[in-house]
This record gives structure tokens, sequence and C-alpha cells, in this order.
């Protein structure tokens, strides 16, 4: 065996070992939006679709606003207190803790790429996470089902490759709009981690007792609305040029407000009985940056899925 294919085996192997030991790490049970917020964020992308999006999409509105909390569906209590294969596989997926990140590490292309340069830097094997490669991995694939899509001729297959579409972009839309929640790109995803002198919500392992869920499930349950922030998602869909380093730009962006977020956190509690504007206007800020990043990345698949126009004949 070639020894460039041994470096590849070490490298998955590597990896498979990350994944496996962030399961001591971080509690399963923390997720992101809870129902209700994953719903109305995928609701807001679809109504916000080109009309140049293929009609079948566009007539997907309430399956992709279904769709959206799909993964965090499959983490079931239920499942997980039997084995928790499913959910401790799926876990890293859900976020990622810049902090944690090394430079060269999020420029890789791939996730097992993205493992070695974590372990290049000396970073303990506790990844940080895997969001923005799920992100990237599912939108390469809608992309590839537009492809086929555009080319099958056979009604019936077509309509099976719909189907196809439909759901995967669904599922994509979960791990975007995780990552439009502050708490998924941070160490402090369920409290200030570690020194703590202005006096943040401490740090908590109970994923149903600390800011994560007051937050994401109880404040957004309470006090928000799809017309609270559907107005917020630029008209405009962009064609993104460069989705990997934009997916790393967006959720730069979302950890830019982790501290502001404790910072509100502070001032008055994030709960169902929470009474400050300040707070509803941050929360339907990032639904609708979750929103409009979603639309995005859909737009941008179905576009860039197109045949290359093919190039001009030169004369001789």
């Amino acid at each position: 065996m070639k020894k460039r294919n041994l470096n590849r085996i070490s490298k998955l192997a590597i990896g498979l070992l990350v994944c496996v030991l962030l399961l001591t790490s971080r509690p399963t049970g923390v997720k992101g939006w809870g129902l209700d917020g994953h719903q109305l964020s995928g609701r807001a992308a679809a109504l916000k679709l080109p009309t140049d999006m293929p009609k079948f999409f566009r007539k997907a509105t309430d399956q992709l606003s279904y769709l959206n909390p799909e993964p965090d569906r499959w983490r079931s209590r239920e499942e997980s207190n039997l084995d928790r294969a499913m959910d401790s596989a799926a876990a890293p997926d859900h976020f990622l803790d810049l902090e944690l990140v090394p430079e060269a590490a999020s420029k890789a292309v791939n996730r097992y790429e993205f493992v070695a340069e974590l372990i290049k830097a000396g970073q303990k094997p506790t990844t940080p996470g895997f969001a923005p490669y799920r992100v990237l991995e599912l939108f390469q694939r809608l992309r590839v089902e537009f492809r086929l899509w555009r080319a099958e001729t056979d009604g019936k297959r077509r309509k099976f490759i719909e189907q196809r579409i439909v759901n995967d972009a669904g599922i994509l839309g979960h791990y975007v709009t995780d990552l439009a929640n502050p708490h998924h790109t941070t160490i402090h995803y369920n409290g200030w981690s570690g020194d703590n002198p202005k006096g943040y919500t401490v740090f908590t392992r109970e994923p149903n007792k600390g800011i994560h869920y007051r937050f994401e499930e109880e404040y957004v349950k309470t006090h928000i609305q799809l017309n609270d922030f559907l107005a917020q998602v630029d008209a405009n869909a962009r064609v993104l040029d460069k989705p990997r380093e934009q997916i790393w730009e967006y959720l730069r962006a979302s950890n830019k407000l982790v501290e502001p977020l404790y910072i509100l956190d502070k001032q008055e509690a994030f709960s169902a009985q929470t009474q400050s504007a300040e707070h509803k206007k941050f929360v339907a800020a990032r639904l609708a940056a979750g929103a409009q990043m979603l639309r995005d990345l859909w737009w941008t698949a179905w576009v860039t899925s197109a045949p290359a126009p093919a190039a001009p004949v030169g004369n001789k």
C-alpha cells in the first residue's frame, strides 16, 4: 500500500477517534432554536425565494418548514436512552466552538482535513464540532440533485429527484439556522465557561436549565412570530461565489454576538416573562439572518447547478 494512502487512512482514523472522544465533552441534549424557531426560519427562507426557483420547490414551503427541526427529532430521548449511537454520532454536526479552532483549520476544505489541522496544531482530541462542514456537504449534495433534475427527461424519475431535493434542502436548513444562534458557535454554549469577571450567566451541563434553553426555546416560543422578522430577510437572493468561505463568515458573524447575548441576559434574563424590546430585536435579527443565509444557499445551489455555457469557437 502506498504511503499516500496510509496517510489518508490515518487522517480518517483520527477523525473518527475525535468524534468518539467528543461525546464526553459536550452534553447532547442542547439543541438549536427549538421546534418553533427552526420551523419559523425554514418558512421565512422559503417565502423569500425568487420566482425563478423551480415551482415544485416554491410549493414546498410547509414541508421545508416542517423539515427544519428534523435533525433534532433524530436525537430523541427514547432512542438515546437505548445506546445513544445516532445522537452521539450526529451531535458534532450541530455546532462549532470557534474559540478552539486554529486559523489553518478553518481553511480546510473538508471535515477530515479540518481534524488533521487540529491535531497538527496540538489541539486536544476533543473536536470543536463540524457544523460548517455539515452545511457545506449538504449544500453540495443539493446542487448535484438540482443538476440531475435539470438533466432528467423521465417524468417519474424527475418526481423522485424532486422528493430528494426538498428533503435534503429541509435538512440543510437545520444546520444553517443552528449557526444563527450564537450559542452554537462558542464554548459558552450554555452559560459562560471558565473565568467570568463580568458576572454573566454561569455555565451548566443541564440542557434544559441554562441560558441556551431559556433563549431559544422558552423565549422564542412565547415572544416570536413569523412577522416579527420576515421583513428583515433581504428580498434580493444572493448567489454565493465562495460558499465555503462565506459559510465561515456567517459563523464568525454569529460568534461576534456571543457576548452581546450574555449582556442582554444579564440585564434581563431571557424567559417566557421577558419584557425588553431590545431582547426581541436581537432574537428576531438572528432568526432573520439564519433564514436569509438558508435562502441564499438554496438559491446558489439551484443557479450554479446550471451547465456552464459552451465556450465560443474562435476563428482560425
